[in-house]
């Protein structure tokens, strides 16, 4: 079994049973829920919005290969409603995001893991140290917690 943290987020309509949502869906199809973090509010990143977002983590054990984890993540989102109307990001019902999949590096076209943008994000980094602290990233060798600390607004 596969252990796989993925990323939750989402900030508009009921942004907790959104959250409650994706995840039983995801342990319906993906496998075993292990952990799932706090809920954080946070500030839109990468564009203005009204709208917090409110983002998790959680850990799900899978005998599914990454590449149709993707794939199962993206029908999650449009299943609940997540339409793409441009480039760059914008508000949304739901974001599913692969971070890891065990100590995998994968880069592809359509798919990188460990998430390439992990350590910009206070909402990816805070749940996963809250969640997994020793856990190390396969390509930086540092643990989550240890990168969370590095982020400009936790010095």
């Amino acid at each position: 079994m596969a252990q796989l943290y993925i990323g939750l987020g989402t900030n508009i309509g009921d942004k907790k049973k959104n959250i409650t949502n994706a995840t039983i869906i995801i342990g319906s199809i993906l496998g075993d829920i292990r952990t799932l973090s706090s809920l954080y509010e946070t500030e839109p990143w990468g564009y203005e919005s009204e709208n917090k977002f409110l983002n998790a983590v959680i850990l799900v054990e899978t005998q599914i290969e990454p590449m149709k984890c993707l794939e199962i993540a993206q029908a999650i989102e449009r299943e609940m409603g997540r339409v793409h109307t441009k480039e760059g990001y914008e508000d949304r019902i739901i974001d599913v995001d692969l971070l890891f999949y065990d100590n995998q590096v994968i880069e592809s076209e359509r798919l990188t893991i460990p998430h390439p943008l992990i350590t910009q994000r206070d909402f990816v980094l805070r749940p996963m140290a809250e969640i997994a602290p020793k856990f190390v990233h396969p390509v930086l060798g540092e643990t989550m917690e240890a990168l969370l600390e590095k982020l400009p607004q936790n010095k």
